[in-house]
């Protein structure tokens, strides 16, 4: 029966092409337009790690000024980056399953093939822990160990780009790298790794470049290595290096695994126990409040989905609803116009069921129209905001949910247009519709 509904459907929105078309068009701008927003929306607020996403921690301490809180908007957030001196202490008491603090470099790369011209990069100085705290996928080698990072190791993780660059995109592991003036052996090459949200490091840009390379921190620390990425101090600091790394600045960002929510307690107690000794020792003059928040958390904090996209999505919304209305309208007529046809079908026994159920099946066709254009829409939309906006282009893109969703939106959205103009045609009298005609 659906398949002769089917075929009755198409029969009817033949005979009329022109009203038909401008359904189907009404439908589908209207799906464009809102999954176009959706497809944003949905990318940026997605979990980047689900699988471990709540074991991974961003730790936060208030070591801020007494006088006046980190945030002005949010008062009760801590700084979003940590000092040296507390980075290094936390790393050394061990109490995560895995740690790693990091900051973000900008080295010249100097290639030994003089057919490659140097060129400035942008790289991470991390601790080993890294590359399985984020689960990061290796072509060839691995990362460095604890111990490695304790020798201060002239060691280096490649990207797969900077591989392919430098190496061809060959086994590079074993060979020699040059970068700021000091030679690093390769360890480890990455396979293709960028996620659509910088999710681990989020104060420097949530749709920043990703690195070009990984060297341990405390590497880039003993050459002295500037942060290239956020700075923030709120009082003076002694001069040189040392200073620097003595004082209250923050710079840089710091994660942990902690298996469960029993180790997340014990963690965020380790915490509470620390910033209380340094309390003694004069530092930490805010109340005691250290954070813990998880990778979602941790996107929400930093509203990585911002307002204006949330208002866009709810006016992307708002116009597809313009667009169902007129849709309705159109059925409506086209509808109305076949109550010659309808009442002769109630004459020759065709039930009311039945008879919605044609029009529904007919309102459904016109739904899958309009969503394979709208989908077409949708990535011509998608296309225009990676080249109005270039930090979207890793979110601005289709993926298989939001291709099946649009396909599914744009069903739901014609049934649902199609259900009054459907219910008015099914109350047509067929005795008083045959004496008119």
């Amino acid at each position: 029966m659906f398949s002769y509904y089917l075929q009755l459907g198409f029969h009817s929105l033949k005979r009329n092409p022109v009203l038909t078309l401008l359904m189907v068009l009404g439908i589908a701008i209207g799906i464009g337009a809102s999954m176009t927003s959706l497809t944003v929306f949905h990318v940026m607020g997605s979990d980047p790690i689900p699988w471990k996403s709540d074991k991974l921690h961003y730790v936060q301490m208030d070591s801020w000024d007494p006088n006046r809180a980190y945030d002005d908007d949010d008062q009760s957030m801590p700084p979003d980056q940590v000092t040296y001196r507390d980075a290094v202490a936390l790393i050394e008491a061990g109490k995560a399953d895995r740690q790693a603090v990091m900051y973000k470099v900008a080295w010249p790369v100097q290639p030994e093939n003089r057919d490659i011209k140097p060129f400035q990069s942008l790289g991470r100085a991390t601790s080993g822990d890294f590359f399985a705290l984020f689960d990061t996928p290796f072509e060839y080698g691995n990362g460095w160990d604890r111990a490695q990072d304790k020798e201060h190791a002239r060691v280096v993780v490649l990207a797969r780009e900077t591989n392919e660059k430098l190496f061809g995109g060959q086994n590079s592991v074993g060979k020699r790298v040059r970068l700021n003036d000091v030679e690093y052996s390769v360890v480890g090459v990455l396979k293709e790794w960028k996620p659509k949200i910088k999710y681990y490091d989020l104060t420097n840009g949530s749709f920043s470049d990703p690195e070009e390379f990984f060297v341990p921190f405390n590497t880039a620390i003993e050459l002295k290595t500037p942060a290239a990425g956020n700075n923030n101090c709120w009082k003076n600091s002694a001069e040189g290096w040392e200073g620097y790394l003595e004082s209250e600045c923050i710079w840089l960002q710091m994660w942990v695994e902690l298996e469960n929510a029993t180790r997340t307690a014990e963690y965020h107690s380790f915490l509470d126990n620390y910033v209380a000794e340094q309390k003694k020792l004069g530092r930490f003059p805010r109340p005691v409040n250290n954070r813990l928040p998880d990778v979602n958390q941790w996107m929400k904090d930093n509203r990585v989905v911002s307002r204006d996209v949330e208002i866009q999505l709810g006016l992307s919304f708002a116009f597809l609803v313009v667009c169902l209305v007129n849709t309705i309208g159109l059925l409506l007529a086209k509808f109305m116009r076949k109550t010659g046809e309808i009442g002769l079908r109630r004459a020759l026994g065709a039930s009311k069921p039945q008879l919605f159920m044609q029009h529904i099946v007919e309102s459904g066709v016109i739904g899958i129209s309009g969503g394979l254009i709208g989908l077409l829409l949708t990535w011509l939309g998608l296309m225009a905001v990676r080249g109005l906006y270039d930090y979207f282009d890793s979110v601005a893109r289709l993926d298989w949910p939001m291709v099946l969703a649009t396909i599914g939106l744009s069903i739901v959205a014609s049934i649902l247009a199609g259900l009054y103009p459907t219910w008015r045609a099914c109350q047509i009298a067929p005795a008083a519709q045959l004496k008119t005609q």
